[in-house]
């Protein structure tokens, strides 16, 4: 049976060298920096991090089947007294994951302590690591113990030394290779009694903002994995039972490309439909601002409240420009108990209609 050991890059340096992945490195780089480039051409961050950060939130958590539907998701934004579990448990993960990234954004790192804070967003308790032995994988035929997690006394050093890999300067590895060493060892020291593979799927984007290769959490690359989960539960077994690295590694390094590409599409048509929702209110209403542009697509679901606070206007004058742009259909007047809301019509038909990932 396969025990954990710390990653040692030396020992692993000849399996990672291949020429399937390099051929992967050159296709997954070339389209991160093309993501990279679309997405700092939204006039604001917070429209992409508000919409796609969901997106990865509902992908990352039916995974786990944790199943419920982007509606519910943004009708949870308008109004927090749900008692909808799943929306709640998508909706920490989705604020685990920003508070993530402005952890990262801000001091460069990716720590043992951010990703307990990170994990304690998502379950919401701070139970710290897991002081019970993890769960055993078995062999649904036979019922043999394929995979036993490393006992409670390993887990701090097994985590430091994944502290250590996830922020050394070592360059004698790709980031993206570095990525899929991290994902499988942190999923296999299962350090947490819960959540551990929310979790460890948020430090994928998390690293890949710290190495700069993103400039925000704009790539849903659970949506890979949710789409292509019997080869990645197979691969990640295939390493322990064979040391099989080199297939796990090209495919978490293919995961990237794809997400990146669906990726880029999708922010293309973010921001056609931004300038043609732009060109349209600037002409049509005196009350046109960038401010209002951000808003109204900071928050496909939006309501007279995030308006007031977003133009620091009084809430009057918010109902009235909401009820302007519903009249001209660019957004779509619907109530929720005593409350109206509003949609941002086109913008919500693309988030909703996003195609499926294929292996």
């Amino acid at each position: 049976m396969y025990t954990l050991s710390p990653i040692q890059l030396e020992d692993l340096a000849s399996q990672l060298e291949s020429k399937r992945i390099l051929k992967a490195l050159i296709s997954a780089h070339r389209h991160l920096a093309e993501l990279k480039g679309i997405s700092k051409t939204i006039p604001n961050e917070a429209i992409l991090l508000s919409t796609l950060t969901l997106q990865e939130a509902q992908d990352s958590s039916e995974i786990e089947n944790i199943i419920t539907t982007q509606d519910a998701l943004y009708k949870y934004q308008l109004q927090t007294n749900t008692s909808d579990l799943a929306v709640k448990e998508v909706s920490n993960y989705a604020k685990g994951l920003s508070a993530g990234y402005e952890y990262v954004k801000k001091h460069g790192l990716l720590t043992i302590n951010a990703i307990q804070d990170i994990h304690a967003e998502i379950e919401q308790n701070r139970a710290g690591f897991r002081k019970v032995p993890g769960t055993v994988l078995k062999n649904e035929q036979t019922g043999e113990i394929i995979y036993e997690p490393p006992s409670p006394e390993h887990i701090q050093a097994l985590m430091g030394n994944l502290e250590q890999l996830i922020n050394s300067d070592d360059q004698s590895v790709d980031p993206l290779v570095k990525m899929a060493l991290i994902h499988h060892q942190f999923e296999s020291i299962h350090p947490f009694y819960d959540g551990n593979g929310r979790t460890g799927r948020i430090i994928n984007i998390l690293y890949l903002a710290k190495e700069e290769l993103l400039s925000g959490p704009t790539l849903y690359l659970s949506r890979y994995i949710n789409h292509t989960k019997s080869d990645y539960y197979r691969l990640l077994q295939d390493v322990r039972v064979n040391g099989q690295w080199e297939d796990w590694v090209v495919y978490m390094i293919r995961g990237v490309a794809i997400t990146a590409r669906h990726a880029i599409v999708l922010i293309d048509a973010i921001k056609a439909l931004l300038q043609t929702h732009k060109q349209h209110i600037r002409a049509n209403h005196k009350f046109y601002s960038q401010d209002l542009m951000n808003s109204i697509f900071k928050h496909p679901y939006t309501k007279v409240l995030f308006l007031e606070r977003d133009l620091k206007v009084s809430r009057a004058t918010a109902t009235r420009y909401l009820d302007a742009l519903a009249k001209d259909g660019i957004l779509e007047k619907q109530k929720m108990g005593r409350e109206n809301y509003y949609l941002n019509i086109e913008l919500v038909k693309l988030l909703f209609n996003i195609p499926r990932i294929e292996s």
